[in-house]
C-alpha cells in the first residue's frame, strides 16, 4: 500500500499511457535533466512571468482519480478567475505508473512546470536539480506557510532548503473495530498505550472474539519508523540509514512474540493484509481487530465495512509521530513561469475558496485556519473522525524526521521481504535484520 495514494489515488482512471520505464533509464534521464538545469534557467532568466510578457500557460502534472481531477481543475478554474493571464495545461492519471511518466517528462525535456511529487522521490529529484528551492519564496513571504504545522512544511525540507510544499497532512493511525469490542465488552485502544500493552490488549481480543486482536505490522515500515523514533533513533541519518541490525532484530521479536500469544493472525493473513489495498485491510475483511494505515484513510475504510471503527494513534509516545505531508507540490527548476508556479501553489494551500473547493482528497488542508473552516463544513462521519485525531494529535507532534533519501521504495520493499521471511519462520529474526540490513545498504548505494 502506497502511502501517498490516499484516499483516491489509486483509481484505475487517468488521461495518459504509461511508459515503461527502468530505474536505470529513470536515473539516467534525471542526470540528464542535472545538466541541462543551467540552460533552461538561464533560459528563464529571460524569460517573463504574468504581468510582464503577456499571458502565462502553465503545465500541471498530478496523479489521482476522476474525484481528484475534478477537484483540481475546479481549483485551477478558480485561479484563472482571479488571474485572467494565467492558463493552465492540466495532465493527469493514475499513480500506477505516474513517476515513470513523470520522469519520461523530465527527461524528455518536456517537464511540467508544476508536478504532484511524494516522499519517496522528493530527496531524489531535489538532488538532482529538477526541483526549484522554494526557501527564499518562503523567506519573502510570497509562499505563506505560516499558518502549517512545523513539522509538516519542514517535512518538505531537503539539505537544509524546502523542495515541496505539503499539499496536504497526514499521520499514522490504528485504526480498529469499534464495533466488535463493545459487543464483547472490551475496551478501545487508546493512544498512550505502550507497545506491550498494545500487544497485551490484542491477545485478550483474541481470546475473547476469536478474531486476531491486531495486524503485525513488522512489514510495515510506518510503525518500524515510529517505534524507532521512540528508540531515540531514525530510519535515515544524512545519506545513511539511522538504525543496526540490532534494531531491527528487536522490532522483528517484538512480534514474533506477539504472534506466539496469538495476537495477530497467521503468516498467511499477515501477508495478506501487507499485500492489499486499503479497501481489503483486515479490520474491515474482519481478519484483524485492527489495522496500521494512515489516518486520512478511515473514509476509505469505512466504506467497506458496516462496523464502526475508531482510530488512535500508533502505540508508545505519540511524539514520535509527526504531520506527515501526505504529498507534495514542487516546481520544475528550469521553469519558465516558476514565480507563477510558486504563486499557484501558495494559492491552492492559502486560498479559502480554493482549500474548500479542494477539500480533503489529498490529506488534511495544510492551513490550520483553514483545515477548522473545512473541518465545521464535512458531512462524512469517518473524514471528521480523523481529521478530529490529527487535531488532536497535532498537540503532540513532535519534529518531523528528514525526508526519506534515495531507495527508500526498495527499503520499504525489502522490509517486507525479510519480515515475512521471519513471519513464516523461514529464517530467525536476527537473519531476517541482517538481511534487511544488507539489502538496505545496497539500496541506498
Amino acid at each position: 500500500m502506497h502511502p501517498a495514494t490516499s484516499p483516491t489515488a489509486g483509481v484505475p482512471a487517468g488521461r495518459n499511457h504509461r511508459t515503461p520505464l527502468t530505474r536505470r533509464r529513470f536515473l539516467r534521464g534525471l542526470a540528464a535533466v542535472a545538466l541541462a538545469a543551467p540552460l533552461a534557467l538561464g533560459a528563464a532568466a529571460c524569460g517573463g512571468e504574468a504581468g510582464d510578457d503577456g499571458p502565462v500557460k502553465l503545465s500541471v502534472f498530478w496523479w489521482g482519480g476522476d474525484a481528484r481531477a475534478k477537484l483540481t481543475e475546479d481549483a485551477l478554474a478558480l485561479y484563472t478567475k482571479k488571474h485572467p493571464e494565467v492558463t493552465f495545461e492540466k495532465t493527469w492519471q493514475a499513480n500506477q505508473g505516474y513517476f515513470d511518466k513523470l520522469a519520461t517528462l523530465t527527461a524528455g525535456g518536456n517537464p511540467p512546470d508544476l508536478f504532484q511529487i511524494d516522499d519517496n522521490y522528493l530527496a531524489e529529484y531535489a538532488g538532482r536539480s529538477t526541483t526549484l528551492y522554494l526557501t527564499s519564496y518562503k523567506d519573502s513571504g510570497k509562499l505563506d506557510v505560516s499558518k502549517f504545522p512545523k513539522s509538516l512544511w519542514q517535512y518538505g525540507v531537503v539539505d537544509g532548503k524546502l523542495a515541496g510544499v505539503a499539499a496536504g497532512e497526514n499521520t499514522q493511525g490504528l485504526v480498529y473495530n469499534k464495533t466488535l469490542l463493545q459487543k464483547n465488552g472490551l475496551p478501545e485502544p487508546t493512544t498512550g498505550m505502550t507497545w506491550e500493552q498494545h500487544i497485551a490488549w490484542a491477545e485478550q481480543v483474541a481470546k475473547k472474539t476469536k478474531v486476531p486482536g491486531t495486524q503485525d505490522p513488522s512489514a510495515d515500515y510506518k510503525a518500524f519508523w515510529v517505534w524507532l523514533r521512540q528508540q531515540g533513533k531514525d530510519l535515515y541519518n544524512g545519506t545513511d540509514l539511522g538504525f543496526t541490525a540490532d534494531d531491527v532484530t528487536k522490532w522483528f521479536e517484538l512480534w514474533k512474540g506477539a504472534r506466539d500469544r496469538g495476537a495477530t493472525p497467521t503468516p498467511d493473513v499477515i501477508h495478506e493484509g501487507n499485500a492489499t489495498d486499503i479497501t481489503k485491510q483486515l479490520v474491515v475483511t474482519g481478519k484483524a481487530a485492527t489495522s496500521w494505515v494512515w489516518a486520512n484513510q478511515m473514509p476509505d475504510l469505512k466504506k467497506n465495512t458496516k462496523d464502526e471503527l475508531g482510530v488512535v494513534a500508533y502505540p508508545g509516545d505519540p511524539n514520535a509521530q509527526w504531520a506527515r505531508a501526505s504529498m507534495y507540490w514542487s516546481v520544475f527548476k528550469g521553469s519558465k513561469h516558476r514565480d507563477v508556479a510558486v504563486d499557484v501553489i501558495n494559492f491552492l494551500t492559502n486560498d479559502p475558496e480554493a482549500v474548500a473547493l479542494l477539500g480533503t482528497d489529498r490529506g488534511l488542508p495544510s492551513n490550520l485556519d483553514l483545515r477548522a473552516t473545512v473541518s465545521e463544513t464535512a458531512t462524512d462521519p469517518a473524514m471528521k473522525q480523523s481529521i478530529q485525531v490529527e487535531s488532536d494529535l497535532a498537540q503532540k507532534f513532535g519534529e518531523s524526521p528528514q525526508v526519506p533519501i534515495k531507495g527508500h521504495s526498495k527499503v520499504r520493499s525489502e522490509l517486507t521481504k525479510a519480515a515475512e521471511n521471519a513471519q513464516y519462520g523461514r529464517t530467525t529474526p536476527a537473519q531476517a535484520a541482517e538481511q534487511f540490513l544488507a539489502a538496505c545498504k545496497s539500496a541506498i548505494g
